[in-house]
């Protein structure tokens, strides 16, 4: 698929992030959009970003869908195909959020929202939309891992398991399904996206969807959490009033966004164009190259402290996490 101009594409987790910017470039395009959130503020905004740079007559539609729900997710198919079309030729399982760290401390509850988002959003959105792609000429499923799907880590100190156990297993589904397909399917084609750090707002917008406050509306008794953690992995924070600990957080996050090494928009071309070249493996951002070379070359020595203090000395991942995103 050389060009995505009058082809139709699933997007979950559209409100933001690299979910807009593909919907952004491929309306551009001329490709029709489907998009899926848990927001319908921040679908509203990219439906009218999308639809001010396409061309006229490409459609844009939104529906609200919580992916690790799939009552929810067959109902945003049913929705597709009543305004699209009893096909699409691209679907972009791209929804993901993070937090609750670690199996010891975090609440299970939280450990399972976040990987039920990660995991079954991307199974879930298979299960409806395969279909659908099966029924185009030709077809693309696009799942979105990450380097977490192949190094489950964010360095000494920082506990990260439902995050990457859900990466892991899509990673595994997908490579799974390239053979699948090719004997079942063989017109569809699968693509792994493993991205860096990318400048989102998944810091910003996972305790939302957790139930979580955010930085500036944390309690006294949430950040006496923080500052336990924070002391496991440094010097304690003690010195720091609430309301500073809150701008330190709020600051933290909107670095992780703005500051990071690739935008979204560049994630999503490098995406994109990874889809047109047939690729099936897409690494986003120079940091995600680099891990996956130096996880290969040394397995046993990636949770070790040396080997992020090696990663850190290439200029890769310096940013710290915000001590609530664990």
């Amino acid at each position: 698929m050389k060009t995505f101009g009058s082809r139709i594409a699933v997007i979950t987790g559209g409100g933001t992030g690299m979910g807009r910017e593909l919907a952004c470039q491929l309306a551009a395009e001329g490709c029709h959009v489907a998009l899926c959130d848990v927001s319908t503020e921040h679908m509203a905004e990219t439906k009218a970003l999308a639809e001010r740079g396409a061309p006229r007559g490409t459609r844009v539609t939104t529906h609200l869908c919580d992916v690790s729900d799939e009552r929810q997710m067959l109902a945003f198919r049913d929705a597709v195909v009543q305004q699209h079309g009893d096909h699409v030729h691209l679907v972009f399982n791209n929804a993901g959020i993070a937090g609750a760290g670690s199996l010891l401390t975090d609440e299970r509850e939280l450990w399972e929202r976040v990987f039920a988002v990660c995991w079954y959003g991307v199974y879930y959105g298979t299960r409806a939309f395969l279909p659908l792609l099966v029924a185009a000429p030709e077809g693309h499923l696009v799942n979105t891992s990450s380097v977490n799907g192949f190094w489950a880590s964010l360095g000494p100190g920082i506990p990260h398991t439902a995050y990457s156990a859900a990466k892991f297993a899509v990673k595994g589904f997908t490579e799974a399904l390239i053979n699948d397909l090719r004997m079942n399917a063989p017109h569809v084609h699968v693509h792994l996206v493993m991205p860096g750090h990318v400048g989102t707002s998944i810091v910003l917008n996972s305790p939302a969807v957790l139930g979580r406050p955010g930085p500036k509306e944390m309690t006294a008794e949430d950040l006496r959490v923080v500052r336990a953690r924070m002391a496991q992995r440094g010097p304690p924070a003690d010195a720091l009033g609430d309301d500073q600990l809150r701008a330190v957080m709020q600051q933290l996050a909107e670095d992780f966004r703005y500051k990071a090494p690739l935008g979204a928009a560049a994630a999503a071309t490098l995406i994109l164009d990874g889809v047109r070249e047939g690729r099936w493996r897409i690494l986003v951002g120079q940091d995600a190259e680099e891990l996956d070379r130096m996880v290969r070359a040394a397995p046993e020595r990636a949770y070790e402290p040396g080997f992020m203090e090696e990663l850190r000395a290439r200029g890769h991942l310096e940013l710290p996490l915000t001590p609530g995103e664990e």
